[in-house]
């Protein structure tokens, strides 16, 4: 058995996993998520804000105290879509570094993978289409596992799409926003999602299952069944449909911020993003032509736990990325 410790920097969530890794499979995981909100502002800037880094880099600080506590055997540290998009997020790095952290800004395409490798433990060889949608961007991947839990990717692609930056760029000029704001944001997300149904031609094999992971998917089940506290094991592999995606952004669009956060399901720290995110996931199910789709919380935490457990053990990278641990 390796334990491993990862912590995954997005636009919205810092989050921590510990997990122990066992023949190629992740068989225990602790896992804590802060909303930490670092992509603030960084569509329209281009620059990480001084106090969202200070508020990371606070919840990294626990999150590190935990790691010295939990006795693994290595750490790994990743920062996806803001980090990617800020000019200065080589200072956040040379923050965690002073920390004794290597953290990497990984490209869209490495982190598709990663997502893509954590949700396919549940699915065996199903060709599956997984949509990571995050907080400044929309990772989608397409492929199987094979045998010995080998990937196999037709395409990995990264949109510029996720709910912190449809919600600064559309969806925070009124408190509710306009039925034109609303219109949109719909409408740019389905112009950059317009060309994803690559398996379309007979290309490749085209996916039998559309898998959601992030906090909108999750956060959509816990509304829907109005779970307070949260549930893990009613929300993991839920189905949510177009109906109900709909049904909720109408709910959602018809009231200002501090009403969303009072609605039983939604972590309040949430609920000034939900609404974008909730478009967003609209628009996947309307441009991969799913009328449903599988809510999974084996995300890249857990692909990253398995990546990290492979090098630590000597072993080749199951996503071809070799991180820095």
């Amino acid at each position: 058995m390796t334990r491993v410790a990862v912590i995954d920097v997005g636009t919205v969530t810092a989050r921590l996993a510990i997990a122990d890794v066992e023949e190629g499979r992740v068989t225990r995981m602790m896992r804590q998520s802060t909303i930490v909100n670092l992509g603030q502002d960084v569509d329209k800037t281009g620059v990480l804000r001084e106090d969202a880094c200070e508020r990371l880099l606070v919840c990294v600080d626990g999150y590190l105290e935990r790691i010295r506590a939990a006795g693994v055997e290595a750490v790994c540290c990743t920062l996806t879509s803001a980090s990617r998009d800020a000019s200065n997020s080589g200072e956040l790095v040379a923050a965690f570094a002073a920390r004794g952290l290597k953290a990497q800004v990984i490209p869209g395409q490495v982190e598709g993978s990663l997502t893509f490798l954590g949700v396919a433990q549940d699915f065996g060889n199903t060709p599956l289409l997984v949509a990571d949608n995050g907080g400044g961007s929309t990772e989608f991947a397409l492929g199987s596992l094979g045998e010995g839990n080998k990937l196999r990717l037709s395409f990995v692609r990264s949109i510029d799409v996720g709910c912190r930056r449809l919600t600064d760029k559309f969806l925070s000029r009124t408190d509710p926003p306009s039925e034109q704001d609303l219109s949109q944001a719909h409408a740019f997300a389905a112009q950059l999602f317009a060309d994803v149904r690559m398996w379309e031609g007979g290309n490749m094999p085209a996916p039998k299952r559309l898998v959601v992971t992030g906090g909108t998917s999750t956060t959509i089940v816990a509304l829907t069944k109005s779970l307070v506290p949260y549930d893990s094991s009613q929300v993991h592999l839920s189905i949510i449909r177009m109906a109900e995606v709909e049904r909720q952004e109408r709910r959602l669009a018809a009231l200002p911020v501090a009403k969303r956060s009072e609605l039983p399901g939604i972590q309040p720290k949430r609920a000034p993003v939900m609404l974008g995110g909730v478009v967003a996931v609209t628009e996947i199910l309307r441009a991969t032509g799913f009328e449903e789709a599988t809510v999974s919380e084996s995300d890249l935490l857990f692909g990253l736990s398995l990546t990290v457990a492979a090098t630590v053990d000597g072993l080749p990278s199951p996503v071809g990325w070799r991180p820095e641990l």
